[in-house]
Formats: structure tokens, C-alpha cells, sequence
């Protein structure tokens, strides 16, 4: 097949790098792709709001099938038109997009369907939000109810920051994703993502990962993007992840279902593992971003198989095999991310890196100028690795940082801690 690959993050080179190597991909092209998708994709230069455009492209190159990488473009329609044209697509409709498009959407969804979540309310209207939040006290989480790039949440340990954190929602910070809030309980456990394949009736589980939100070593800092994952994730047991599909994502996709909005692409679950078992915190409705790196590493199967599985509604005769190995992936990030932060800094020795052991370098938010790498995002190196142990994965990982030259750039340097303690432990 000739496959369109939509986006042009890290987590789309991650994705490029596996459709790639399936036997069914004929040729790959990306829009708008990055120097290192470029390596394996023909680049295209489209934006991918621009849905005409996006058709155009389809018909000129003879798509087959096309892989939307991003939320904004799956809230906006996008695999919709496409399919209307008569072009298959991986990715849910919008109205299935609404568990992204729409924090609120989703809890209510949770509410009355019986998926275990945070307590929360939805406001409109601050003074209510407000009023809320001191009734409630502190901790408690405050989220832009639609899409804010990552950077809407708020986890507020106190009450003046809970307060600041609803002001800014209502003042416009987030755009029209906070027109809209949701204040939620603070819920107490590990944090795991989750994800699994639907067919709009059917879904296949994939695997786990933890991620990093927090920008700085020790989980302190602002929220972030996410600056590093690994794979699995510990507490992702075998039972543990049957709780998940039956309490929660298997309820999911047949709410959907019965709404008239049949899911059908990859849900992406952030997980709060509490004592009284998992808990759902959001829903994504596109692959993660860091933990498609570390999938992808750890993908033992066809990935445009699976992809069509989903989309032709076939998921229930697929399989889908992991590697035992371990994954991790550090992210290098832009000096002042997630605050302001400078671009077009030179960056060297990524081939150098990627030519380590187990060893390979996504690009993130990257571009070229006069022929040299140079950064062009926030997040723009995801440094990752493959291991028989989290603590290999993790060795491998940071010598390749350490071969990368990026003065303008930093790292967390303690990714996959509570997996490194957990495997010290076993040890002794």
C-alpha cells in the first residue's frame, strides 16, 4: 500500500519508523514530516488543518491508507472527510474523538456508564468553578476541558494555586479549550498509560508505559509535554491490565458504541493505579507522545496490519506481539520548555548517538537550515533505547545523550526511577 502518515512529531518519526518496516507498506509519505521521518517517508509540505489539501495529496499520490498521528486534526474531522472520500484511515471520527476533544465529555461518559474515575464538576462559569474548588479543598486538579496541547492540567497542591489555575482557564490562557473546566478529585497511586486498539466493537490491548510529565529530576517543575517513558510499566501487571480492558476500556468502546459514535483508532488511557484498583484520568484518542518511542521499540508485529484491523473492523482475529525487552526514551528538551524557549540552535553527533547499541534518536521538533540540524520546537530529541532490563535500556539511553552535542538543550536525568528502584529491589 502507499501510506500518508499525518503529523510531524516525535511520535510521528516512531510511527514512520514502524510503518516502514511492515511488508504491506509499498511507500510512505509524510506531511508534514521532520528531518528524521525524512529518513524513512517522502516529506511533504501541508498543513494538515487543511483538509482539501490533505485530499489533493491523497489523489495525487494514490493513497491507500492514511495514519493520523495528532489529536487537533481527528477533534477536527479529518479521518471523517477522508473516509467520505472514499479514503480508508486510521483514527476515529470526531464525534468518537470527543474522549480528547472533550475532558468533560468524557466524564460524564464515565459518570453514566459506571468507568471508574476521579469525582469531578464542569463549569461554565468561574464563580462556580471557584466556589467548587474551596468546598473541595486542596490538593485538587483543574483541567481546560478541551484540547490545550498538553499544557492545560493543573495538578494544585494548594488552594491559591488551585484558584490561579481556574482563573487562568477562564482568562483565555488555553484559548477556547478553556472556555470550558473540569475540576476533578486528586486521586493517590502510580500513573501508568495504557493502550488498546478498537474496531468501533472489539479491542485488542497493546501494551504500557509510564511517562514523566514534570520538566525537572525528582517529578518537580512545571507539566510538560511528557520528558521521558519506559516500557512496560511494572505496575502494568497481567491481572492488572485485564482490570483495565474489562473495568474500563472495553465499557468505553461499548458506551460509543451505543451513542452512535462507534470508536475505532487507539485509545490512549493515562491511569491512576489506587488501592481500590485502576482509575481513568483522561483518554487520548491518537498514540502517545513520549510512548509511542518505546512501543515502537518494543513492537514485535505488523503495525499497518493492526492499524487496518482497527479500521476495517477485523481487530477480534488479530494478534500482537511485544519484545521482552525493555524501552526508554529521554527527551531533549529546548532550554525554558515548557516556558518561552529560543529555536534555531545547532544541533551534532545524532548520527553518532543513533549508531550506539539498541540505540535510536526520534525527532521531535527539529529542522534544517544551511544543511545542519537545528531545534525547532519545545520537545525535539526523544533519545531512546532498547534493553534487556530498564536499567540497561536506561544505560544505553543516556550515553547516547551524552554523544549528542546540544549546549541550548537539556534532559531529566532520572527517567524510569520508580522501574530502577522497583528492579533494585528484586535484585537484593
Amino acid at each position: 500500500m502507499n501510506i500518508l502518515l499525518i503529523g510531524s512529531g516525535g511520535r510521528e518519526h516512531a510511527l514512520a519508523f514502524a510503518l516502514k518496516a511492515s511488508p504491506l507498506c509499498t511507500r510512505l509519505i509524510a506531511a508534514p514530516g521532520n528531518p528524521g521521518i525524512a529518513e524513512a517517508a517522502t516529506c511533504v509540505a501541508l498543513d494538515p488543518a487543511d483538509q482539501d489539501a490533505v485530499v489533493a495529496l491523497c489523489r495525487a499520490e494514490a493513497i491507500d491508507f492514511v495514519v493520523i498521528g495528532p489529536e487537533a486534526p481527528l477533534v477536527a474531522g479529518l479521518a471523517d472527510r477522508l473516509e467520505a472520500e472514499g479514503i480508508a484511515t486510521f483514527g476515529p471520527s470526531a464525534a468518537a474523538a470527543r474522549l480528547e476533544g472533550s475532558k468533560g465529555f468524557t466524564k460524564d461518559l464515565c459518570a453514566r456508564y459506571g468507568i471508574p474515575t476521579a469525582a469531578y464538576g464542569r463549569f461554565s462559569d468561574r464563580a462556580a468553578a471557584e466556589a467548587y474548588v474551596r468546598s473541595h479543598g486542596a490538593p485538587i486538579v483543574i483541567k481546560a476541558d478541551g484540547l490545550a496541547a498538553g499544557k492545560g492540567v493543573t495538578v494544585a497542591m494548594t488552594l491559591d494555586e488551585a484558584l490561579a489555575a481556574v482563573a487562568e482557564c477562564f482568562a483565555g490562557t488555553f484559548g477556547a479549550a478553556g472556555a470550558e473546566v473540569v475540576v476533578e478529585e486528586f486521586l493517590v497511586g502510580e500513573e501508568a498509560s495504557f493502550f488498546a486498539l478498537a474496531d468501533g466493537a472489539f479491542a485488542l490491548p497493546l501494551a504500557s508505559a509510564q511517562d514523566h510529565k514534570r520538566a525537572f529530576d525528582g517529578d518537580r517543575g512545571p507539566n510538560t509535554g511528557g520528558m521521558g517513558a519506559y516500557s512496560p510499566a511494572p505496575v502494568m501487571t497481567e491481572a492488572m491490565t485485564e482490570r483495565v480492558m474489562a473495568e474500563i476500556i472495553r465499557p468505553t468502546v461499548a458506551a460509543m458504541a451505543a451513542m452512535g459514535a462507534p470508536f475505532r483508532g487507539v485509545l490512549f488511557a493515562g491511569l491512576m493505579i489506587t488501592e481500590s484498583g485502576p482509575k481513568l484520568i483522561e483518554y487520548n484518542v491518537r498514540f502517545g507522545d513520549p510512548e509511542t518511542q518505546v512501543l515502537m521499540l518494543r513492537l514485535d508485529a505488523d503495525l499497518v496490519a493492526l492499524l487496518k484491523a482497527a479500521r476495517d473492523g477485523t481487530l477480534a482475529s488479530a494478534t500482537c506481539r511485544w519484545r521482552d525487552e525493555a524501552a526508554m526514551t529521554v527527551v531533549m528538551a529546548a532550554r525554558g520548555y515548557p516556558g518561552a524557549y529560543a529555536k534555531g540552535s545547532a544541533i551534532g553527533g545524532v548520527a553518532a548517538a543513533s549508531a550506539l547499541p539498541g540505540v535510536k534518536v526520534f525527532h521531535a521538533g527539529t529542522a534544517l537550515k544551511d544543511g545542519r540540524l537545528v531545534a525547532a520546537g519545545g520537545r525535539v530529541l526523544n533519545v531512546s533505547a532498547r534493553g534487556a532490563s530498564v536499567a540497561e535500556a536506561r544505560a544505553r539511553a543516556y550515553a547516547a545523550v551524552a554523544a549528542i552535542d546540544w549546549p541550548d538543550g537539556f534532559c531529566r536525568t532520572d527517567i524510569g526511577h520508580a522501574a530502577l528502584a522497583r528492579e533494585a529491589a528484586a535484585a537484593r
